[in-house]
């Protein structure tokens, strides 16, 4: 994800005043995006959301259900409850719900990134992510 590095620095360097929240959009010209969606869902649901999607990504060129699995076991989760929510398509109305969401806010692709509404599609650089999070910042102790 190449945009992935510009969001730990925007984290990092602004862990008071900036909150990350992803929101599933999974893309149907990629054929493993909703298993893949799943699996992330599926770890979030046991609190490893942020490691699982870098495991995710880090693998995104053999995504399969026995990748995800593999991933899932180096995290330690609870194999049963993953594989159930897995097989189950457990949080698929979910992720329909949030790509609904963020189609409906003009978020067609990915990566598409909002700072207080204020939208940045694509990997954009950190230095635009920081002129608008500034501008946010100003404006919020005027």
């Amino acid at each position: 994800m190449r945009v992935g590095p510009t969001l730990d620095k925007i984290v990092a360097d602004y862990p008071k005043d900036v909150r990350l929240v992803y929101k599933m959009h999974p893309l149907p010209m990629h054929k493993n995006a909703m298993p893949a969606a799943e699996a992330a869902m599926a770890a979030n649901a046991q609190g490893k959301f942020g490691a699982m999607h870098e495991k995710l990504y880090a693998n995104s060129s053999a995504l399969s259900r026995d990748k995800y699995i593999e991933l899932a076991t180096a995290l330690g989760l609870d194999m049963k409850r993953f594989t159930n929510d897995i097989d189950t398509e457990a949080y698929k109305k979910t992720i329909e719900a949030q790509t609904e969401e963020v189609m409906k806010v003009g978020a067609s692709g990915t990566p598409a990134c909002f700072i207080n509404g204020r939208f940045l599609s694509g990997a954009q650089p950190y230095e635009a992510f920081k002129k608008i999070i500034d501008e946010e910042l100003a404006k919020a102790t005027k």
